[in-house]
């Protein structure tokens, strides 16, 4: 096959763009900056600087949508919030219109969005039936939900990949946490009771292969590990592994006022199960945190 891949420099994106290429895909990366896909990416992946590029001659038999500026790097300002939405519903109807004018259109559209579509859900389990909250996450996910299904009126596949925390070796949430938590300054935020909803890598790249495969996979999918844990059972999970005691706490009121508005990334959760791809007949290489931890730490 070949894959148009948008985000494929970021965390997911590399790891992805490696198992495809081992699986003799082609593969193209959406990037404004082209030259640095194959250093990132691998040799044999080629860049589009510009969904201008996609001319309706050409071809890609699948669409992987990672995009996406991170959500939690930056206070939300009214502007900030205009460019969190800009890179994800507005490059996803853009990359639907190129769908829609393409000779031959891709079978399938695998697309991003998070777990913060549920909104803060406190201990109520939740599955891909749940309705989608209300504050500004939520309705960012929705958005991006609904700018990534209109691809079905033009015949295609869609997935919708509602995201937890994606736990890896090399960055992301685990790479931020590790230095204070090897120096002994590991922290539970707030009352420690908010949800984590996380995923190892691996097990991400692997659904992925097979939503990308099973051609009756579609609509919402949670990518989350079958066994979520509260921010307390992270943070000790977190420090056992790394033999460190972890006895601080960073107080909620601390957090909102560093962080404004999107404390409630760290503050709030939602208990997320994958029951569709479970029942689809997954079974997660790493479905609990200690062996997820022991695994990406190299115990």
């Amino acid at each position: 096959m070949h894959i148009l891949i948008t985000g494929g420099t970021g965390l997911i994106g590399r790891q992805l763009c490696k198992a495809l290429s081992a699986q003799g895909h082609a593969v193209t990366v959406l990037s404004r900056n082209p030259d640095s896909v194959p250093a990132k990416c691998g040799t044999n992946v080629k860049a589009l600087a510009s969904l201008a590029e996609w001319q309706p001659d050409r071809s890609f038999d699948a669409v992987i949508n990672l995009a996406g500026e991170p959500i939690v790097d930056a206070r939300w300002t009214e502007q900030r919030k205009q460019r969190l939405w800009h890179s994800r519903i507005t490059l996803t109807e853009s990359l639907v219109q190129r769908i829609a004018a393409a000779q031959t259109r891709p079978l399938v559209l695998l697309s991003g969005s998070a777990v913060g579509y549920y909104g803060d859900r406190g201990d109520t389990v939740l599955d891909e039936t749940a309705p989608a909250g209300t504050d500004f996450p939520a309705q960012l996910c929705k958005a991006w939900e609904e700018a990534a299904l209109a691809a079905e009126a033009s015949g295609v596949r869609v997935c919708l990949l509602r995201t937890g925390l994606v736990l890896s070796r090399r960055s992301g949430l685990l790479g931020r946490m590790l230095l204070p938590f090897r120096l002994g300054l590991g922290a539970r935020l707030g009352n420690g009771k908010q949800w984590m909803s996380w995923i190892h890598i691996d097990d991400y790249v692997a659904i992925l292969l097979e939503l990308l495969r099973d051609e009756q996979a579609s609509g919402p999918y949670n990518m989350t590990a079958p066994q979520p844990a509260t921010n307390r059972e992270f943070t000790a999970t977190l420090a056992r592994a790394l033999h460190r005691p972890a006895p601080f706490i960073m107080p909620s009121w601390l957090l909102k006022s560093v962080m404004g508005e999107r404390a409630c990334l760290l503050l709030e959760g939602q208990k997320v199960l994958p029951q569709k791809i479970e029942s689809a007949g997954y079974r997660f290489a790493f479905a609990k945190l200690p062996d997820a931890l022991g695994d990406l730490l190299g115990k």
